[in-house]
């Protein structure tokens, strides 16, 4: 079966960006005839609300909408933002919280305040029943320390652009999250590929980040959701599965953490 013919779902993709107005509807097109039906979006900050907005309405049925201050935006005035960002909920629907999460690669400044904004999503995603999308680069083991302590049940999500040890992999199964694969599966010295076995499945989902971290052959060009297909076949070749099996899983996946959308 060609890939082209099979259902996949971009779990995480930043379309609303200006990297993508030159030819956003021509990429979401390409998106759809490549059956990447369903694209979820996360949010990034204050300012991107309305442009993410005005795509899920041109797209309402592909299109999905999350509300959350990535970490690298989070700072002093964090609480307002905040603030603002959790009166959306009562005034539109969204089918996640997040984008969330610890960053420690680029700025250490408002570390503390990343912890505590981190919190405060997670107790918009117990009281709101919504999956959390999270963030943990160079911050892997504090994001899992974090959603450890909270952890009752309630939480649900995906550990997006994932890239730990299999250690990792089993805490984050045990706190019942599943992992994003994006292209850095693709690039020989992530290590990412030969990790893949040892991920449980029903912990597989597949995101793009775009526009970044294109897969190759792409690597250094602008990520789009079509190239979730190149992301898919090196999982698929990982793990010597059938392409049909894999976009049949990571649907399943995907749907079991957003729900189904129709």
């Amino acid at each position: 079966m060609e890939t082209s013919q099979l259902k996949w779902i971009d779990t995480h993709c930043h379309l609303y960006v200006h990297e993508f107005d030159a030819d956003r509807d021509e990429m979401i097109r390409r998106a759809l005839s490549g059956r990447i039906g369903k694209l979820m979006l996360p949010n990034i900050d204050e300012g991107t609300v309305p442009d993410m907005w005005k795509l899920v309405n041109q797209f309402p049925t592909q299109c999905f909408p999350m509300m959350g201050l990535h970490p690298c935006s989070v700072k002093a005035d964090y609480e307002e933002i905040l603030d603002r960002m959790e009166a959306e909920f009562s005034v539109r629907q969204y089918i996640g919280v997040g984008e969330t999460g610890i960053d420690l690669y680029w700025d250490k400044t408002f570390e503390k305040e990343q912890v505590t904004a981190f919190e405060r999503h997670i107790q918009w995603a117990k009281r709101f029943d919504l999956p959390i999308i999270i963030h943990s680069r160079e911050s892997l083991d504090l994001t899992i320390e974090v959603i450890s302590n909270h952890q009752d049940g309630s939480l649900r999500g995906i550990f997006h652009c994932f890239s730990g040890s299999t250690e990792q992999v089993n805490k984050i199964d045990n706190l019942g999250f599943k992992v994003g694969i994006g292209g850095v599966v693709t690039y020989k010295k992530a290590g990412l590929a030969e990790l893949l076995p040892e991920i449980p499945s029903r912990m597989l989902v597949l995101e793009t980040d775009s526009p970044y971290l294109a897969p190759v052959p792409h690597r250094g060009k602008r990520n789009e959701p079509i190239f979730i297909l190149d992301v898919a076949n090196k999982v698929a070749e990982a793990l010597n599965m059938p392409l049909s099996e894999l976009a049949d899983l990571t649907t399943a996946n995907a749907e079991e953490v957003y729900g189904k959308k129709d």
